[in-house]
């Protein structure tokens, strides 16, 4: 009898964890294809200022670091939003840098933090044009976003 009993809660443990696995390997803002949420870049930040140069775009930096408890509930509830990224997708090159992986350290060289998760927007030449710390709901970063686009619009 405690063999049949042990069959059952050894399956459920691994059908937990599988789905546990799965769960913290997907990441909507990345999927080939997705046209839901902001579609961030993969490629070096050296590519990223040549492109918004190009474009005459600016830059959106999430900088963030993988402990980081509002980073994740950022990606999870912000950046999956539909409206943030049909927003973000048209009007800015948008990018997300773990600050202590690969090219992060270095990024955290040059726009020093204070606290994860920060927002930047630059310019293609590299300038920081606005920094936001912390989180912000799907609402407050549009705007941000909407009002910093207005801001530059009215500079050219």
């Amino acid at each position: 009898m405690k063999k049949l009993l042990w069959v059952p809660l050894v399956l459920l443990g691994l059908v937990t964890n599988l789905n546990w696995t799965v769960a913290e390997t997907t990441d909507p803002t990345r999927a080939k294809g997705d046209t839901k949420g902001i579609q961030f870049e993969e490629t070096s930040w050296k590519e990223v200022l040549k492109k918004a140069k190009a474009e005459q775009k600016i830059i959106f930096l999430d900088a963030y670091a993988s402990w980081c408890g509002p980073c994740k509930m950022l990606q999870k509830n912000v950046f999956t939003k539909k409206e943030v990224g049909d927003y973000f997708n048209k009007q800015f090159i948008n990018v997300k840098m773990d600050m202590e992986k690969g090219e992060g350290p270095a990024l955290a060289r040059t726009y020093p933090l204070e606290a994860y998760p920060t927002l930047l927007f630059i310019d293609g030449n590299g300038r920081v044009m606005k920094k936001v710390i912390g989180y912000q709901s799907p609402e407050q970063l549009l705007s941000i976003g909407q009002s910093l686009k207005k801001s530059a619009l009215r500079n050219l």
